[in-house]
């Protein structure tokens, strides 16, 4: 059993839904937790929805995460010879 308090604006708006589809507002309630529920069961993680990509347009070049900062120095030293 659970007692859920509404904003008064969503009561009445459940109300209405209820009488409009002849239905209880206990059946409008359980049908949309039942959809989110559903829904979250469905949703992949950040991941998932980008695991098709990861690697996909590579340059190449296996070390640019651990030699950016000596690749940044040399375009430095490259605009502005010292």
């Amino acid at each position: 059993m659970l007692t859920v308090r509404l904003p008064d604006h969503l009561e009445r708006e459940l109300v209405r839904l209820a009488a409009e589809e002849g239905t209880t507002k206990t059946q409008i309630v359980r049908r949309a937790l039942e959809r989110y529920m559903a829904a979250r069961r469905e949703q992949r993680s950040s991941f998932e929805l980008g695991e098709e990509l990861f690697g996909r347009y590579g340059s190449g070049e296996r070390t640019l995460s651990t030699s950016y900062k000596e690749r940044v120095r040399e375009k430095l030293r490259a605009k502005h010879p010292g």
